[in-house]
Formats: structure tokens, sequence, C-alpha cells
């Protein structure tokens, strides 16, 4: 009963008005005795509707516990400032950046959702030969019509042993073969 008591004699007893934010939410704190120990509650009191992303973060360290002094006036409209001068900053940095951007002439666009560009296959492609590119004459056509004729027919396999996987690319030219290379693992 007198746990009861202490918490209802504590409701009326005197709370100290601590500040307010530049939005009009209160702040108060009490002293009480919670279990033989006495200790600060703090509260705020909203100035409209509840809404707890009005309250800066300095108060909110303040009703946390975090920090043992309330933030004065002061101190919030440096706070302020420094925010609007970091703000004004990055504005003025993207400005330049997009301006940059502009005077290079680059024709590439930046994405900002995590999208990587392909990569340029024009110096990998000048690595073959001029048949390989599509330029090829009508005897080499007829030669890979015939060869698409043998695809279908049946194979004879060879009991050759499969050659080894080395870390190491090996082949060029005409001896070379997509995929015998793996990459070391």
């Amino acid at each position: 009963m007198s746990r009861l008591w202490a918490r209802v004699a504590g409701l009326f007893r005197s709370k100290s008005f601590i500040g307010a934010d530049k939005t009009g939410n209160k702040y108060f704190s009490r002293m009480e005795e919670i279990d033989g120990l006495v200790k600060e509650k703090r509260w705020v009191v909203f100035r409209r509707e509840e809404d707890p992303t009005s309250v800066p973060v300095e108060w909110i360290c303040w009703l946390n516990g975090q920090r043992k002094r309330a933030p004065t006036p002061e101190e919030m409209a440096e706070l302020e400032a420094r925010r609007e001068r970091v703000k004004l900053n990055v504005a003025r940095l993207k400005k330049e950046e997009e301006e940059r951007k502009a005077r290079e002439g680059t024709g590439r666009k930046i994405t900002t959702i995590g999208k990587v560009e392909g990569p340029d296959l024009t110096s990998f492609v000048r690595h073959f030969p001029p048949d390989s590119k599509g330029d090829k004459r009508e005897d080499a056509s007829e030669e890979a019509d015939q060869s698409r004729v043998k695809e279908h027919e049946p194979q004879i396999v060879t009991a050759e042993p499969p050659e080894p996987k080395t870390t190491e690319p090996s082949g060029s030219g005409s001896s070379f073969r997509p995929g015998t290379w793996q990459p070391p693992s």
C-alpha cells in the first residue's frame, strides 16, 4: 500500500521545467524514490499530437539519460546552424560534381540504385580474327553449313583422357578452346 501511495503522491509532487525545443515540446524532470533508490524521471509534453519524430536528437539523448545536462537554447541554435551549413555544402558538392561531369562530356548516366554497367567489350572483340566478327566469306559459310549437318549425325566418341584444367590460360588463335581455363579458386 505504501508503494501505491508513494506513486500517487509522486504525481502531485513538484515537477521542474527543464526546457523547450523549437517545435514547442516541453521537457520536465523530477526526483522519485523507486525501490529505495532516488532516481530522476524525465519526460516530454508534446505541444500538439504525440509525434516522437518531432523531438530533436539532443533532447532524446537527455530523456534517455545519455546526457546529464539538458541542451541549452544556444547549443540548439548552434547545432541547427551547423546542420544547415552541412546541407548547403552537400548541395554545393552535388552541383560541382554535375558541372564537372558536364565539362568532361561523359555520356554516362550516374546510377545510384546500385546497378553496375556492363563491361566494355570492344577491346575484347579486337583480339579475335575478322572471321569471328561476322565478316565471313561465302565459302566459309558453306563450310559452316556442312559442319552443322555433321553435328546432327551421330558422333563417335574416342576414349581420350580429358585435358587437365590449369590455373593459367593456354592456347591462342586456332588452338584456343573456350571454357577450358578455370580461374583459381
